[in-house]
């Protein structure tokens, strides 16, 4: 730091304000400082820069089930969020979510010295799990928190389902069939809830409840029980890899989509626009997730006080060539 200042032509405490971000540093200063950084490639040393300030600058996140789009996405999003911060991060990946891996998880992160931890939470199980975290951990829950008490950022899962089923109802189908995904997914029932009442809103008729495990070999053996249903138009598959797997499923059958039956996913994976045809679904901003989680939590360890909040990212309906207005409309 010494020879970063002499180059610099600045005082050692000024050359910490500018590793440290500080705003009291005027613009020229900074620039001076940064560029005599790159000149000597220098290198805070962590631990010392975390004796100094109390904090090491990293984060833990606690994520189950990343072979998932959605808890991937959400962790690369947190990630991206993250680095652009300046901070690092460490994961602790779960097999289950019941309390006493996620609290042991918390525990972990915190003995590695992070200064504060997201809590990927899509099952009900880590729900609970949150109200037993030590008060004073910075803690900020994706999906799902206990109300008052953990600070939360979701997706309007209600949202994008209503907004899925609605598209379908203006095209002019009227039964419109859900395969949901696993009953103890938080984010599978509150699409379920915007389904239905999207449903109920247009004095439409509820079909049976199919549900599937979020992957495509599920969403082809549940098409098997569709074609064996007369007058199936639509349906609203609550994600894209399950829907790929009813794609494929009515493929075989010789049922055209969209001509016979219109399918609508949710999350716009990658490779929805690629599928044959090009899916139709629901968006989720997982940058945005990312960067909202970073803020919540940033806030806490400055304030070193959790004080709760919810905050709800909208999703985006993407409409593609995978459905068409009803055939009797």
């Amino acid at each position: 730091m010494t020879d970063v200042a002499k180059l610099a032509g600045v005082s050692h405490q000024t050359v910490s304000r500018v590793l440290h971000d500080s705003p009291h540093v005027r613009r020229g200063t900074r620039e001076r400082v940064l560029k005599a950084i790159r000149q000597l490639d220098y290198r805070p040393n962590p631990v010392a820069q975390a004796l100094v300030t109390g904090r090491s600058r990293s984060l833990g996140v606690v994520s189950f089930d990343t072979t998932l789009y959605g808890p991937a996405s959400t962790l690369l999003g947190i990630e991206e969020a993250a680095h652009d911060r300046g901070y690092a991060v460490s994961i602790a990946s779960l097999r289950s979510l019941n309390r006493e891996s996620v609290v042991s998880a918390v525990q972990r992160l915190r003995d590695q010295g992070v200064d504060g931890v997201v809590v990927i939470a899509p099952q009900r199980a880590a729900v609970d799990a949150l109200l037993h975290l030590p008060p004073e951990v910075p803690v900020v829950a994706v999906e799902a928190g206990p109300d008052n008490s953990v600070p939360v950022v979701a997706v309007d899962q209600h949202a994008g389902a209503a907004a899925a089923t609605r598209h379908l109802l203006e095209l002019g189908h009227r039964h419109i069939w859900h395969i949901a995904g696993p009953q103890d997914w938080l984010e599978a029932e509150q699409r379920i809830e915007g389904w239905r009442s999207a449903l109920r809103a247009a004095g439409a008729a509820e079909p049976p409840l199919l549900r599937g495990d979020w992957s495509a070999r599920s969403g082809y053996d549940v098409g098997e029980h569709l074609l064996a249903e007369a007058g199936v138009t639509a349906v609203f598959v609550a994600n894209d890899q399950m829907a790929l797997g009813l794609l494929r499923r009515l493929h075989e059958a010789g049922r055209e989509t969209p001509g016979e039956i219109s399918v609508v996913g949710f999350d716009d994976i990658p490779e929805a626009a690629y599928f044959t045809p090009p899916l139709t679904t629901v968006r989720q901003d997982f940058a945005e997730v990312g960067r909202r989680c970073l803020h919540l939590l940033l806030g806490q360890i400055e304030s070193r006080v959790r004080s709760w909040s919810r905050v709800v990212v909208a999703p985006e309906l993407v409409v593609r060539r995978s459905t068409t207005a009803a055939r009797d409309r």
